[in-house]
C-alpha cells in the first residue's frame, strides 16, 4: 500500500481528499501494519499445528478484505490515526497467514518438490505486490482516485477468501476431491504427522531454542525483513523524491523489480530441486547457495545503487530490478528451511522467526525517518541502503556457517499424555498383572 499512501498525499484533479502528512507520519502509517502483525505469529503457528491452517487463512483474508473497504472512510473521518488503526487490525489478521501457510506446506509438500511448492505459494505475495503497485498508480491518477485502491483490494480479498473456503484443505486426508493415489504419495513423502497426531505432541521449546540451525533461520529472516521491507515501503518515495517520477509512472516502475523477483523465483526453485534431486549438490548446500544469491547479490547491487548520481533513471531502475529480482532466491533459501528442520513444527518455527523478523520490518520505515531528513537528497538515501547491505551480509554469513538441512531430533518429541491415555495405561497394567497371576496359579 506504499503507492496508495503516496497518492493520498499528492494533489489530484478530481477533488479527492489530500492529506498533508509529514514524512514521519507516513512512515508511522506504513510501519503500523507490523505492530499488529507480530503479535499473533507464535500463537498462530501453534494453533495451526493443532487445528490446521484452513480456518486461519480464511479468517485472515476476510478481515483484511473488510478493513480495506472501510479504510477510505476511516481516513476522511479520523485522519492518519484512523488509518493506523486500520493497518494495525489488518496486521493482526495477516499475522495468521504465514504460520498457517507453513503448516500447510508441512502437510502437503513432499521433500522432492518442496522448493517449487514453497515458491508457488510465497511468490504469490510478489504477484500481489506487482498488481497492487501497477493498479495503485493507475487508479490513483483516475477519476475514482486513491480510495479505489482500497476498494479493489478489499473486494479481491473477499472473492479469493470464498474460493479458498471452497477449494482449500488443511491436510490431504481432509480434502474432498483428492485421489487415493495422490493422498498416499503425499502422506508417505512429507515426513510429518497428521493433525490428529500433532495435537498430542508437546512443543519442544528447549530443542528449538538451543538449535543453531534454527537461530540461523531466525537471523536470516530478520535480515531479510529489514532489507526487503525497506525497499518495498520506500522505493515509491525514492523514485518520487530523488528520481522525480510522477505518481502514474511511479506505480509501474516500482512494480518492475517485483516482476523480476516473481519470474526469477521460479527459475531458482526449479534449479534448486533439479540440483538436489540429481544429487549434484546436497540439500543444505542448495539452501546456503540460494540464500547467498538472495542476500549478497542484492547487497552488492544496492551498493552500486547508492552511488548513482541523481537523474540517471534508467540505470537506477535496472539496478533496483536486479536487487529485488535476485532476492527471489530466498524462497528456496531460509524461508523453506523451517520444514527441512521440523515438518511437524514448521508452523511454530515460522511463527517465531516471522514474528521476530517483523520487528525489523517495523524498524524499516522508521529508520528512514531518522536517517532521511531531506527526501530529495541522494546521499541521505545512500545511508538507508548501507544499513540494508550490512544486515543482508551479516545475517547470511551466520546462515552459511550454521544452517543444516537435516530433520532435527526434536521434530518427533514424546506425545503429551492425555487423561484417556493414562486410563488406557492403567488398564493395560491391570490386565498384565491379572495375566501374571493366572499363569502363576497354573
Amino acid at each position: 500500500m506504499s503507492v496508495a499512501i503516496v497518492a493520498m498525499t499528492t494533489d489530484n484533479d478530481y477533488g479527492h481528499p489530500v492529506f498533508k502528512w509529514e514524512r514521519s507520519v507516513q512512515d508511522t502509517i506504513l510501519s503500523s501494519f507490523f505492530w499488529g502483525y507480530i503479535l499473533l505469529q507464535i500463537p498462530a503457528g501453534m494453533l495451526t499445528g493443532r487445528f490446521g491452517g484452513k480456518v486461519f487463512i480464511t479468517a485472515a483474508m476476510l478481515v483484511t478484505g473488510l478493513v480495506n473497504l472501510v479504510t477510505p472512510f476511516a481516513a476522511t473521518k479520523g485522519d492518519w490515526m484512523a488509518v493506523c488503526a486500520c493497518r494495525i487490525l489488518m496486521g493482526l489478521s495477516q499475522g495468521l497467514l504465514y504460520p498457517s501457510l507453513h503448516g500447510l506446506l508441512g502437510q502437503w509438500a513432499p521433500a522432492a518438490e518442496r522448493s517449487r511448492m514453497g515458491t508457488f505459494v510465497y511468490a504469490g505475495a510478489q504477484l500481489g505486490t506487482i498488481i497492487e503497485m501497477m493498479l495503485a498508480g493507475l487508479l490513483s491518477s483516475g477519476p475514482w482516485g486513491w480510495p479505489a485502491v482500497f476498494y479493489v483490494a478489499g473486494a479481491s480479498c473477499l472473492a479469493l477468501a470464498a474460493v479458498w473456503m471452497l477449494l482449500g484443505a488443511s491436510t490431504p486426508s481432509t480434502h474432498r476431491w483428492i485421489s487415493k493415489n495422490e493422498r498416499k504419495y503425499i502422506e508417505t513423502s512429507v515426513g510429518s504427522a497428521d493433525i490428529s497426531e500433532q495435537k498430542k505432541m508437546s512443543t519442544p521449546w528447549k530443542g528449538i531454542w538451543t538449535s543453531l540451525p534454527f537461530w540461523a533461520i531466525l537471523l536470516a529472516h530478520s535480515g531479510q525483513s529489514l532489507g526487503f521491507w525497506t525497499l518495498l515501503t520506500e522505493i515509491p518515495s525514492y523514485m518520487s523524491k530523488v528520481l522525480g517520477v510522477n505518481i502514474k509512472s511511479n506505480g509501474l516502475l516500482s512494480a518492475l523489480p517485483y516482476v523480476a523477483m516473481y519470474i526469477l523465483s521460479f527459475v531458482f526453485s526449479w534449479t534448486s530441486d533439479f540440483l538436489v534431486n540429481r544429487n549434484i549438490i546436497s540439500l543444505p548446500t542448495a539452501r546456503k547457495l540460494f540464500n547467498t544469491i538472495a542476500f549478497w547479490g542484492p547487497a552488492a547491487a544496492l551498493l552500486g545503487l547508492s552511488y548513482i548520481p541523481a537523474g540517471h533513471l534508467t540505470l537506477a531502475v535496472v539496478i533496483l530490478t536486479l536487487t529485488v529480482g535476485l532476492n527471489g532466491a530466498h524462497y528456496v533459501g531460509f524461508l523453506i528451511s523451517h520444514i527441512d528442520l521440523s515438518p511437524n513444527f514448521a508452523s511454530t518455527l515460522m511463527g517465531i522467526t516471522n514474528g521476530c523478523g517483523n520487528i525489523f520490518s517495523i524498524m524499516a520505515p522508521l529508520s528512514v525517518s531518522l536517517v532521511v531528513k531531506d527526501e530529495s537528497s541522494a546521499s541521505e538515501w545512500r545511508n538507508v541502503f548501507l544499513i540494508s547491505i550490512a544486515f543482508y551480509f551479516l545475517s547470511n554469513l551466520f546462515f552459511i556457517l550454521f544452517m543444516s538441512g537435516k530433520v532435527q531430533d526434536w521434530n518427533e518429541p514424546q506425545p503429551a499424555k492425555t487423561l484417556e491415555d493414562g486410563v488406557k495405561e492403567v488398564e493395560e497394567v491391570d490386565s498384565s498383572n491379572k495375566s501374571k497371576t493366572i499363569v502363576e496359579k497354573f
